[in-house]
């Protein structure tokens, strides 16, 4: 397990727009496997600041595998073995919340899961026991108050709350979809929240989302959903994302692992 500074490494899953770390300090790169098979791409090594980082992209780099058939458990697996026990999940998302906009960060609180059929657990086959988490709070709250601060100190257009509503995809959500998600509570929409969140839980690592709205959600504006929005939304929010990450990164490293990892 590698350490720096008397630090673990901290994990970064990048999504959409994020499928390279620039300001990371590239230490090199390995390809890896696991008992759940392969992960979306090769582990980058390197350091953030100070900080030891292990970065993997989410959809492959290229963006290539599309939100239900990421090797989820694979992708965690990996991380872990690879001596992480802090994550932090970077997801692009859709806002549901009026003050949820394209480039808005946020920094949610709460998860909803609305996929299916997608491996969702570790604990399923040849167990001695079956096994149940809790999972009343899906994100760790020391990591969270580490990137809320971070997000205050840039001075950054965020939000410290929100309900993830994570939906199946890989199209988009109906309008008549989003007011039921918003009826249930849910103040943003992503395809990759779950079982992402689930899966650290049940590895006993801290897990945090990082979220950036690359659109309003269907039916909350008076125009359909473009490729050139998202795209517009991820340039200029991108870069709060990277500050941000880069800001809370020696915190997160220096957070003790929960005591249920192994």
């Amino acid at each position: 397990m590698t350490q720096v500074g008397g630090s673990l490494p901290v994990g970064i899953i990048g999504g959409t727009g994020l499928t390279c770390l620039s300001d990371l300090k590239r230490m090199g790169e390995e390809a890896v496997s696991t008992q759940w098979g392969d992960p979306s791409d090769k582990l980058v090594h390197g350091r953030l600041g100070d900080q030891a980082v292990v970065f993997l992209a989410r959809h492959g780099n290229p963006h290539r595998i599309p939100p239900h058939r990421v090797n989820y458990r694979a992708n965690l697996q990996a991380l872990y073995d690879a001596g992480v026990r802090t994550v932090v999940g970077v997801n692009a998302v859709g806002g549901i919340h009026q003050n949820m906009g394209p480039a808005h960060v946020v920094i949610p609180h709460q998860i909803i899961d609305y996929t299916w059929g997608r491996a969702s657990t570790f604990f399923e086959d040849d167990l001695e026991q079956v096994t149940h988490i809790d999972f009343t709070h899906p994100y760790d709250q020391e990591c969270r108050n580490l990137l809320i601060d971070a997000a205050e100190d840039l001075k950054l257009d965020f939000s410290d709350f929100g309900v993830y509503a994570a939906t199946q995809g890989p199209r988009l959500e109906t309008a008549a979809e989003i007011r039921r998600l918003e009826r249930d509570g849910c103040d943003l929409v992503g395809m990759t929240g779950m079982p992402e969140a689930a899966l650290a839980a049940e590895l006993g690592m801290r897990y945090v989302c990082l979220g950036l709205v690359v659109n309003r959600a269907a039916g909350k504006s008076d125009h359909i959903i473009t490729m050139d929005e998202i795209e517009a939304a991820i340039e200029q929010g991108m870069d709060g994302i990277r500050r941000t990450l880069e800001r809370s990164m020696t915190g997160l490293g220096m957070l003790a692992p929960l005591p249920t990892a192994s």
